[in-house]
């Protein structure tokens, strides 16, 4: 199949804090692929700022840009309670659709846009672009090489302080931590599980910001393979935790800025076959074990080199050039069921 370089007429949907200050500058640098073609806001000096940077047009609604027949792509960046709205206004429209996280404020939701893509004439991806943090990706290397042994806990946390007052800390508006960093984590989480959800225990608090919603999470995640991720994020810590701890059954590794600190059992020693001794013990605990470890810093700097920018690039190739776009809908939709769950029973439901 011949490759095609054209690019995609994009027209993005909300141009404020994401649409204006992350995916336009995302868009710098790759104008062989992309063309922002329209915009649409509500607020008025929105539509003037992005129609003087960019010479594009702009609309006052979703609905009215999706009825422009040059724009192929509908870039969402709308609150997180209009997404779905949004999403299915420009798939019944023929158009591509680009979701920005959360894809939905719930699991049930989220399923509503099943049968709209079904019928669709364009595709929707979903924008989990912390699939491509380059830490994240170096993590999965590291785990899959066996280095650490037998992986049987990860712990991830996004976590600082903040009396964040916006509208992400009110319920109504789809606030709270769940979806903000939720889905990024959650996904992190689930790809790192490495097998289906067996079992899961949630708890959700609001610590520091002042509306209603839940700043501080806590997830666990136990797979059917046994292992078990332990997520947190939090608005109400004072005190940081590194990203990213690993422990296996031959070593560990835990972040520290833009380096893994690694401690392992040196893979060229094998390990003599050992036995408990039921016997009564002398002064130690156990008999004498010379382990060779070996302790180093590493840069995060995986094999595959990608950024968070990198899905403009993977969703380009999936609509010019058929390729396989590597956030699939059903694992998105799995990070939706676990928000869902999380809140079951709590006040933020």
């Amino acid at each position: 199949m011949k490759k095609t370089s054209k690019p995609i007429n994009v027209g993005i949907a909300g141009i404020g804090r994401a649409g204006w200050g992350m995916h336009c500058p995302e868009l710098k640098g790759r104008e062989n692929q992309f063309r922002i073609m329209a915009a649409c806001d509500t607020l008025p000096n929105r539509r003037t700022r992005m129609a003087d940077a960019y010479q594009c047009r702009t609309y006052n609604s979703v609905e009215e840009m999706v009825k422009d027949p040059e724009v192929e792509l509908i870039d969402i960046a709308t609150r997180s309670t209009e997404h779905v709205k949004h999403a299915l206004l420009a798939l019944k429209a023929g158009k591509h659709v680009f979701l920005e996280k959360p894809m939905a404020v719930s699991y049930a939701e989220a399923k509503k846009l099943v049968p709209a893509m079904q019928a669709a004439k364009g595709k929707l991806f979903i924008r989990h672009n912390r699939r491509f943090e380059p830490a994240f990706q170096h993590v999965r290397e590291i785990i899959a090489s066996g280095l650490l042994g037998d992986v049987y806990e990860i712990k991830l946390r996004r976590n600082g302080y903040g009396r964040r007052d916006d509208w992400q800390t009110i319920m109504r508006c789809g606030g709270g931590q769940l979806l903000n960093w939720g889905p990024h984590i959650i996904d992190h989480a689930l790809r790192l599980l490495g097998t289906p959800v067996a079992d899961m225990w949630s708890d959700l608090k609001k610590i520091a910001a002042v509306g209603d919603a839940e700043d501080h999470i806590k997830i666990i995640l136990k797979g059917t393979n046994g292992r078990i991720v332990d997520l947190e994020i939090s608005g109400g810590s004072a005190l940081g935790e590194p990203e990213y701890l690993v422990h296996g059954s031959r070593g560990a590794l835990r972040s520290e800025g833009a380096k893994f600190h690694l401690r392992y059992i040196d893979p060229k020693q094998k390990l003599t076959l050992r036995r408990a001794n039921p016997g009564d013990p002398e002064e130690s605990f156990g008999s004498a074990d010379t382990l060779q470890w070996v302790e180093k810093d590493i840069d995060i700097c995986p094999a595959l080199n990608v950024s968070m920018t990198s899905i403009w690039d993977y969703l380009y190739e999936s609509i010019r050039n058929k390729k396989k776009f590597p956030i699939n809908f059903a694992e998105a939709l799995e990070v939706m069921n676990v928000i869902s769950k999380a809140r079951k029973g709590t006040p933020f439901n």
